[in-house]
């Protein structure tokens, strides 16, 4: 919990001090995550950074004692790659955008691992729909549905141009330097709405081991 804490306080206080160099503010519409991020571009982008490196730090921590809770092999290798992500996203933190090749080779590595961990996750689900499922709670196999279809559809997008990146433009490149700026950015819209589903996907594994573990209290 205190990793999605902290991802939510550097979220909120970087968005709300936000000013590019127009002075616009942000909006999850057409600013990406790396823009929040970006020394000299995002005025309270320590916080942000933090808070990413720190909360990533610790997801990857729970990740890793949660093994030993795992009854599946499919747990165990969702669990695995789950590490994986998370370290990669802490990057993303550690290697801001100023840092370029860094930190979208940090961000290509987190999208991918997610969508494996979830892809495990739920195959997992799909094998023990009619079994206890330690690491499942209400209404888990809908969420990990819709945030494995997110991660695909972003992880898409950036290897296709269909018209929603300037034609012969690297996809993160657009992703962050684009001007003149639109109001509406679909691949802006789809990489927040593909972290948001993670994070609340993450929040879900959390919240089923702290039920299990009170529940186990005497």
């Amino acid at each position: 919990m205190l990793g999605l804490v902290g991802h939510l306080i550097g979220l909120v206080a970087a968005s709300l001090g936000f000013s590019d160099y127009s002075g616009q503010g942000f909006s999850f519409y057409n600013f990406s995550l790396s823009e929040l991020g970006q020394y000299g571009h995002s005025e309270l982008a320590v916080i942000f950074n933090g808070g990413l490196f720190f909360g990533s730090l610790s997801l990857a921590l729970f990740a890793l004692f949660a093994l030993q809770n795992s009854d599946d092999p499919w747990v165990l290798t969702s669990f695995l790659i789950l590490v994986l992500s998370l370290l990669a996203l802490a990057c993303v933190g550690l290697f801001p955008v100023n840092v370029y090749h860094l930190h979208i080779l940090g961000i290509e590595y987190y999208f991918y691992f997610a969508a494996m961990s979830v892809a495990a996750y739920l195959i997992y689900l799909l094998r023990r729909r009619d079994r206890p499922k330690r690491f499942a709670m209400g209404g888990s196999l809908l969420l990990t549905g819709l945030t494995l279809g997110l991660l695909l559809t972003f992880i898409l997008m950036a290897h296709t141009d269909d018209g929603v990146v300037a034609s012969g433009t690297w996809f993160y490149h657009d992703l962050v330097m684009v001007e003149p700026r639109p109001e509406f950015r679909c691949p802006v819209i789809m990489e927040w709405a593909a972290v948001f589903s993670f994070m609340g996907w993450l929040l879900s594994l959390v919240w089923t081991q702290r039920e299990g573990a009170r529940l186990a209290q005497p």
